[in-house]
């Protein structure tokens, strides 16, 4: 058994139940119904189709079928053929047709070295437009365009065991905020605190007079403050429990196998939130300082949040694994000897005696990239992987993997931006080899060689950065200028400028 789950890899069953039922979030369609309105945009590459001749087998059909790449790209079937090449890696942005993404924003992407059939990497951009689903008051809301909220939309996907959770994740995460925001309309537009309760339709449960149910004052009947922006916070995070849970219902009907790390970024009334779930990153580069606004979410940074669960509900553990993280694999023959160790609490190290079942697997194992949940994932957050267990086993993993992002917020309003100053998000494709200050430098060279008012800049800054971490093929594979090698894995970029002309209103 334990040599079993030593050499365990990601596994998909079809099997497995889904997580207990959450209320459904009311008018979202399904991922197979045609979406709200929107603002117009070109066609979504179409798949690349097999080639002409004798019938291919349906799982291959199926395969090639899954390819697409972002709609904003507009590839041709030629241009889809050339992203889907593991050995010319080339990189893809935008045509500079002058239809340019909202606020001139710079995209590149790249497939990866052989890593994975296709690129499982997905890209979002939108401009949502939210209409109040009802006033304040209650009272049924006249439709007026005028009354209702835009947001900005920008979005990463990084898919694993294949690229369907990304794929359904561009498509609908953004309709799911759309529709976490409705009731908060008029509640974001009134500089007044936010009510503690909104109230309910007439008829519905819950609208009959309930004060005889309400005690007496005391001491801790004051009520906390919320802000707007905890409220709009909070509709991001809900928006990915749902679209979380809308993949574990139609994960055999539309085989939304695997899973997914997500990356959003949400400019809503002056603010910028960025909401991760996985080990793509952002950071703002302002007036050359450095600004972090996400954290990578795997096995070591979240050691202690896995070894709680672990500790809380040992029967998820399955009796194969432990939820104790010692400096290395415990030997049968070192029973009864004292050995470093740490548990849940601890973020130092302490001296145990050896016991029975200190003998099974960790549930953190491993450091850096090689560091693996159950021995089998290197990411703790995300969207999908409902079918994932641990090879040759039945035990689910899923559990352990939390689909909450941590949502940072930073405030356009507060600061003089420059048209130097960006946002840059990436896949782990990116950040495996380059690091925060190889990004900053990476923007001050490539901006300094344009016009500030050139807004074909970003695009250009995007590309840098994605060939910069891609390095150039040679005898022994990708590699950087210094000969370390370059990021076999799919590197998707965006760059968002914060400042300058037409970046915002």
């Amino acid at each position: 058994m334990l040599n079993r789950v030593r050499s365990a890899v990601a596994h998909l069953v079809s099997s497995g139940g889904a997580p207990p039922p959450r209320p459904k979030s009311p008018d979202l369609p399904n991922s197979t119904s045609a979406p709200p309105a929107a603002p117009p945009q070109a066609p979504r590459s179409p798949p690349a189709r097999a080639g002409s001749g004798s019938a291919a087998p349906a799982r291959t059909v199926e395969a090639r079928a899954s390819f697409c790449r972002p709609t904003f790209l507009q590839l041709s079937p030629g241009g889809l053929r050339r992203a889907d090449d593991h050995a010319g890696r080339a990189v893809q942005s935008p045509p500079d047709t002058g239809r340019r993404l909202p606020w001139s924003t710079g995209y590149a992407e790249v497939i990866n070295s052989g890593k994975s059939r296709h690129n499982e990497d997905q890209a979002c951009c939108e401009v949502v437009y939210v209409e109040g689903r009802r006033s304040v008051s209650g009272a049924p809301r006249e439709p007026s365009r005028g009354q209702g909220l835009c947001f900005y939309y920008w979005g990463l996907f990084d898919g694993h065991a294949g690229g369907r959770a990304a794929e359904m994740a561009s498509r609908l995460l953004h309709r799911h905020i759309q529709e976490q925001l409705k009731d908060l309309v008029e509640i974001l537009q009134d500089p007044s605190p936010p009510p503690l309760c909104l109230p309910s339709t007439p008829g519905a449960p819950g609208s009959s007079d309930s004060s005889h149910l309400v005690g007496p004052q005391s001491c801790w009947s004051s009520q906390k403050e919320v802000t707007h922006e905890s409220l709009v916070v909070g509709a991001i995070e809900n928006a990915f429990q749902f679209m979380d849970e809308q993949m574990a219902r139609e994960r055999h009907g539309h085989q939304v196998e695997g899973g997914c790390c997500a990356l959003v970024v949400v400019y809503l009334l002056g603010k910028v939130y960025v909401a991760n779930a996985g080990d793509s990153r952002a950071i703002i580069v302002r007036n050359g300082e450095i600004i972090p606004m996400s954290r990578e979410f795997t096995p070591e940074t979240e050691r202690q949040r896995l070894q709680m669960l672990g500790f809380l509900k040992p029967e998820l553990l399955g009796g194969e694994f432990t939820h104790l993280e010692f400096p290395r694999r415990v030997q049968p023959k070192e029973l009864g000897q004292r050995m470093l160790y740490r548990d849940q609490n601890m973020t130092g190290w302490a001296y145990k005696k050896i016991e029975l079942e200190d003998l099974r697997f960790p549930l953190v194992c491993g450091e850096g990239k090689k560091a693996r949940m159950m021995a089998t994932i290197g990411v703790t957050r995300g969207l999908g992987d409902h079918n994932l267990r641990v090879c040759s086993s039945t035990l689910p993993i899923k559990p352990f993997l939390s689909s909450f992002p941590e949502v940072r917020v930073y405030d356009l309003t507060q600061y003089e931006h420059c048209p130097d100053d960006v946002l840059v998000l990436g896949t782990d494709g990116l950040w495996d080899v380059t690091s925060d200050c190889e990004v900053a430098a990476t923007v001050d060279r490539v901006l300094s060689a344009y016009e500030p008012n050139d807004p074909s800049r970003y695009t250009a800054l995007a590309q840098a950065l994605v060939l910069g971490a891609r390095g150039t093929p040679r005898d022994r594979g990708w590699r950087l200028p210094n000969n370390k090698l370059g990021s076999g894995d799919d590197i998707s970029v965006f760059v968002i400028p914060l400042g300058g002309p037409g970046s915002y209103s």
